[in-house]
């Protein structure tokens, strides 16, 4: 049996193969975390018709105003840093009333919009936020959001 000197792996081994590899794999990652996480952000707006409201959500009107349309913009039509409620995305079957109370209360971690997180709302009280929630599912019915069931 004949021994030689010479290795087979390349100098310095296949760490540097390795890591390399491992370097562009986490660039292509992030690039594809960046900018392909939900329709475009920034001043995504939509038109929004408001109905005749129940009681309910007239309150809620009143207090979507000055809680929630600073981001989500008034008629809940969506801002340049938030998104639009009134959107397929928030109909009942994909997002149910609870979603939108555990939002006012834990805040959100940005999933379907590239808006970033959105922070708990502590000053909003469940009561308040059930009348938020009437009032934005009055503009999801009045604009022709319905209920879907969900698919993955």
């Amino acid at each position: 049996m004949v021994h030689s000197n010479k290795s087979k792996y390349p100098p310095g081994g296949y760490g540097r193969f390795f890591l390399g590899a491992v370097a562009v794999f986490a660039a292509a990652a992030l690039f594809w975390m960046t900018f392909s996480s939900g329709p475009a952000p920034r001043s995504f707006s939509v038109e929004v018709a408001e109905p005749e409201l129940s009681s309910l959500a007239a309150a809620g009107k009143v207090l979507y105003e000055a809680n929630c349309a600073i981001c989500h913009g008034i008629r809940a039509s969506g801002t340049d840093t938030g998104p639009p409620l009134v959107h397929d995305i928030y109909n009942p079957g994909h997002h149910a009333d609870l979603a939108f109370f555990s939002a006012a209360k834990f805040g959100v971690r940005q999933h379907h919009w590239r808006y970033g997180n959105m922070p708990p709302q502590p000053q909003a009280s469940e009561h308040q936020v059930k009348a938020i929630v009437r009032y934005v599912r009055e503009l999801q019915i009045a604009n022709g959001i319905r209920y879907k069931p969900h698919r993955m």
